[in-house]
């Protein structure tokens, strides 16, 4: 086993919300874990359908990040849009 499927299996047994933060803040710096908010808050936004250079104004990234995030929502297959979707879809009836 990788180390990537070890640490998916370690994050998927937990139910804890407070333990897997806490292993967040122990695996990850503090620049990381930013960076890994950034990416999960502009996710959203493109979901929310907010314009791909209004996010790279306000965010202060850069566009390749951005459109790599719009890629990955386009995806049948993508984790993040089905996430998404069951967390979104009533509020913003998507």
């Amino acid at each position: 086993m990788d180390n990537l499927e070890e640490l998916a299996e370690i994050f998927a047994k937990e139910t804890d919300k407070r333990v897997i933060r806490k292993l967040f803040e122990e695996l990850l710096t503090k620049a990381e874990l930013e960076d890994l908010c950034k990416r999960w808050y502009l996710m959203k936004e493109l979901y929310k359908g907010k314009p791909q250079r209004k996010i790279a104004s306000e965010m202060e990234i850069s566009l390749c990040k951005i459109t790599r995030g719009s890629k990955i929502l386009k995806q049948d297959n993508s984790e993040f849009l089905r996430i998404l979707r069951e967390l979104f879809d009533d509020q913003y009836h998507v």
